[in-house]
């Protein structure tokens, strides 16, 4: 029984060694992303721009609406080239209104991209600010399942794998 004990005691002594040196903390980054103050800011610069964009849009239907109706209610004697510039005028206000559908959703995204980043480096900041004052060598994020911080002192186990798999 003794003997076992330590058997055991020698196999988990260098688990306990590395468990000391090594501290693993972990965080849910969509969590805190999704409780920043700034976030309230930003949805409502993106809720305005969005309007905008529904409001103009709108326009652009109404715009070409009048001008279906405008070619239905046409009883008179129409001619072949009047036509054609209705069928036209028709076709422009689509295209305007596919290239306008397209830009606005571009500049949502840019605008989008432009307002989180910055909350999104103050995030990632604060992270790095806590793995250093803590000493942690590991900081795991349950939202992506990835590394979100690791120490500059981890190891790098590259060269040993490369050496283990023949790799130069």
């Amino acid at each position: 029984m003794l003997k076992k004990l330590i058997i055991l005691f020698f196999a988990i002594a260098p688990f306990a060694l590395v468990a000391q040196e090594s501290k693993i903390a972990y965080i849910n980054s969509q969590e805190l992303f999704g409780s920043m103050p700034e976030l309230s800011g930003i949805e409502t610069q993106m809720n305005t721009k969005q309007e905008q964009v529904k409001k103009n849009a709108t326009a652009l239907e109404a715009e070409y609406n009048n001008k279906m109706e405008e070619f239905k209610n046409s009883t008179d004697d129409v001619t072949e080239a009047l036509l054609l510039d209705r069928q036209k005028q028709i076709q422009q206000i689509e295209e305007r209104y596919q290239t306008f559908m397209q830009n606005s959703q571009k500049e949502i995204q840019e605008l989008q991209q432009k307002l989180i980043a910055p909350v999104q480096e103050k995030l990632q900041k604060a992270i790095q600010s806590v793995g250093e004052e803590k000493g942690y060598t590991f900081i795991l994020d349950l939202a992506s399942g990835s590394v979100a911080y690791h120490s500059p002192a981890a190891i790098d186990a590259n060269p040993l794998v490369k050496a283990k798999l023949g790799i130069n």
